[in-house]
């Protein structure tokens, strides 16, 4: 099944480049807008409670496996809230690991993390006075949940803000043993929260922050090659690569900021994106930080 996955990944590669055949590898999948949390830096709770069925989620995953997506991330919200009935967040991914390759679950990590997904990412923004000023006072539930769980792949995500950059260092090193590891992106932003941004000497330093962390064997996941992209971002982008689906079964294959907030290319710090294009343009680093995260069944 291993060598499959690889097997698809070429074929997929080598026909969008000879064939111009262009097909989504990682899909988004929003499964509702219901937050348990009403962080600063998240738009997505003050939307309408938009929340998908059982059955709506079964053909939407179909939808995606038909369109090559083969990686799958269920977010929110808050996705460990969505039931239908007496359906759970871990039917689904029980369905979805039926048609993907790896399937993922980012949560904010108030609730017991038990989902039987590859992966699962528990968004840190700080320590804890930082994490509590930006989401409510939740920092310890969260640490104490991670501890908790038996989940043997659980990932900290880390959107980098003007709150919490330059608490990074230490920051990675309280995670480093709590979690498998670590992964950032920039806050993107959002009408009304600009303020939230970093300017780009800011994202730089913090940026070789990071870099250096990673060499000195702390578990950041991202490849050196992505976190020297984003400091300008300075890779060509392949949005085509990226799905993404509402809570109300639309969906869009391209940049995640597609019909959710204006595109601004030059402000982005979706990492995942950056090494997803790396990845496709054959960057070494960003393959293996591809197979490290996500640990291919």
């Amino acid at each position: 099944m291993i060598g499959g996955n690889y097997l698809y990944f070429l074929r997929h590669n080598l026909e969008s480049r000879l064939l111009d055949k262009r097909r989504p590898l990682l899909a988004g999948f929003k499964l509702t807008h219901r937050c348990n949390l009403r962080c600063a830096v998240c738009p997505f709770w003050k939307l309408d409670d938009g929340h998908m069925s059982f059955a709506q989620a079964q053909q939407t995953l179909d939808t995606l496996f038909l369109a090559g997506v083969r990686l799958l991330i269920f977010e929110g919200g808050e996705p460990f809230l969505w039931r239908d009935g007496s359906y759970r967040l871990a039917d689904l991914v029980k369905e979805a690991r039926k048609r993907f390759f790896c399937v993922g679950v980012t949560t904010n990590g108030t609730l017991p993390i038990d989902a039987p997904a590859d992966v699962i990412w528990v968004s840190v923004d700080g320590l804890r006075e930082t994490h509590n000023r930006n989401r409510g006072p939740c920092f310890d539930r969260v640490m104490d949940n991670i501890a908790a769980s038996s989940h043997p792949n659980i990932f900290a995500n880390i959107t980098i803000n003007r709150l919490n950059w330059r608490e990074m260092r230490d920051l990675v090193c309280f995670l480093s043993d709590r979690v498998k590891g670590i992964t950032v992106q920039f806050y993107y932003p959002y009408e009304g929260t600009e303020n939230l941004s970093l300017s780009g000497e800011d994202r730089t330093t913090v940026l070789d922050e990071l870099i250096a962390l990673k060499q000195e064997g702390y578990p950041v996941a991202d490849s050196v090659p992505a976190l020297e992209s984003l400091k300008h971002n300075t890779w060509q982008c392949h949005p085509w690569l990226i799905a993404n689906v509402e809570p109300d079964g639309t969906h869009h294959f391209g940049c995640y900021l597609q019909d959710r907030a204006e595109i601004s290319c030059e402000k982005c710090g979706f990492a995942a994106h950056t090494e997803l294009s790396l990845a496709y343009d054959w960057s070494l680093p960003a393959i293996g930080a591809g197979r490290g995260i996500f640990g291919f069944r």
